[in-house]
């Protein structure tokens, strides 16, 4: 069954693993730099064929001129009618020195938890899946770690933009135990679940569709729609 599937993502960051990518120019072929934006690339290779994917940030683009009503008008109407965001988390993901309000990614994931109403239709809340992508030395250590003493692997959410640590482990009724002073968290803890692009590119489906369910189950967790 075909899904649309709206992609945020920070289109220049260069903090990613190096997809080997050349392009041809008139002298013949030159190695260009891997960004976040090739990712999306690769993304319609490993999805089902009548999927659709709808772009988020374009090249360059500034936040600084636009009003609330012209986002809201750019990105409703990409979101509107997809069911599923991916959001690509990479190293550089985020602009150290703009506050989160003026960042794209903040505003997508905010549109894509909202209803929206065009023309008589509504639009449902998004199922959202955090796609971790591999940084310049092929590690995800920067996100995810092994806690061998634990058993479990540890997230470093605050890493992340507001709005994504809030809409994690936010599960109304946990199954957690404590484990070095920390919590441990089994079974469906978060709402936007977080998976390493190379688990996630071997099985799209299996996480689109677990995505999707907690779309439907969305009333057991404590959801954040607005931006901090």
């Amino acid at each position: 069954m075909a899904r649309k599937i709206f992609v945020s993502y920070k289109y220049s960051d260069t903090l990613v693993q190096d997809l080997n990518l050349y392009e041809d120019l008139f002298f013949g072929k030159f190695k260009i730099k891997t960004t976040a934006r090739h990712y999306v690339d690769k993304l319609s290779e490993h999805l089902l064929e009548d999927d659709h994917i709808y772009k988020g940030e374009d090249d360059g683009e500034s936040m600084a001129n636009l009003s609330d009503s012209s986002i809201s008008s750019k990105l409703g109407d990409k979101i509107f009618d997809s069911s599923v965001t991916i959001v690509l988390i990479s190293k550089g993901m985020k602009e150290s020195y703009t506050l989160e309000k003026d960042q794209w990614i903040p505003w997508e994931i905010s549109y894509s938890l909202k209803r929206q109403t065009r023309v008589g239709k509504t639009s449902s809340t998004n199922g959202i899946i955090a796609v971790v992508l591999p940084d310049e030395f092929a590690s995800y250590e920067y996100y995810i770690t092994w806690s061998f003493e634990c058993g479990c692997r540890w997230l470093n959410t605050p890493f992340l933009f507001q709005i994504l640590r809030n809409n994690m482990f936010n599960v109304k009724k946990p199954n957690r135990r404590l484990c070095d002073g920390k919590w441990v968290y089994t079974g469906d803890n978060s709402y936007i679940q977080s998976v390493k692009w190379d688990d996630f590119v071997l099985t799209p489906s299996i996480y689109i569709d677990k995505a999707i369910e907690l779309r439907d189950r969305r009333d057991d967790f404590i959801i954040v729609k607005t931006i901090m």
